[in-house]
């Protein structure tokens, strides 16, 4: 028996008789956005809850904290913000480019974007390796043995910069992703809320690494 498919729209009534289209929100750039938007909200609460852990502390044991600070190198410290913010310009870039058309400069400068990420990966594995090696990591025998305050301050120094690192990595994963997706022409220049989203996270990241630099390394500076 021959069977029909129906090409048209899907249509439902209301209690009224009133025909109404039913409208697929797989590509509902607007709940797409606002949905993102509330995972980044839950990100700033994490971030944030761990930025008033911070100051609280540093208010209950402020010279513990700025002595501890000046055994941070601030100059790989340094680095890795500027490297950041070089990476957050060119995934910025490339949704630029893609929203012009330009797929092959979008995917380079989401291919650089990697390769600093990595960079700063690297950094971070030599900058925490300094403080290893000097036996400071959390319950060392070295580390316990100093002021509460001190070992307040590489709790939180190690926690909150390894959290960063795991959303760097995440951020990592999702680019590859995203060129996965560009590769298949499921992200184009008509359809990058995608590649939008993933931009407005990696800026969360470098935004928060913005505020983790001057806490853990600024603050001293003037002792």
């Amino acid at each position: 028996m021959e069977q029909h498919t129906n090409t048209g729209p899907e249509i439902i009534y209301d209690k009224a008789g009133n025909p109404h289209e039913v409208v697929d929100y797989n590509d509902d750039y607007t709940g797409a956005k606002l949905g993102f938007w509330f995972f980044l909200f839950t990100e700033l609460l994490l971030f944030g809850g761990m930025f008033l852990v911070f100051s609280f502390y540093f208010y209950r044991f402020p010279e513990n904290f700025v002595e501890a600070s000046t055994t941070l190198n601030i100059y790989l410290g340094g680095v890795n913000t500027f490297i950041l913010l070089v990476s957050t310009y060119f995934m910025g870039m490339s949704l630029i480019n893609l929203k012009n058309g330009e797929i092959s400069k979008a995917k380079l400068k989401i291919i650089i974007t990697i390769l600093l990420s990595i960079a700063f990966l690297t950094v971070k594995y030599f900058e925490w390796m300094i403080e290893i090696n000097h036996g400071i990591y959390p319950d060392s025998d070295i580390l316990n043995a100093k002021e509460s305050g001190i070992i307040l301050y590489f709790g939180l120094y190690f926690t909150m910069t390894g959290l960063h690192g795991v959303h760097i990595i995440i951020g990592i994963a999702l680019m590859i992703w995203i060129l996965i997706l560009m590769n298949q022409k499921k992200i184009t220049s008509t359809n990058y809320v995608v590649l939008e989203n993933i931009a407005l996270y990696w800026d969360l990241v470098h935004l928060v690494w913005v505020f983790l630099f001057p806490l853990f390394y600024i603050i001293g500076l003037g002792r």
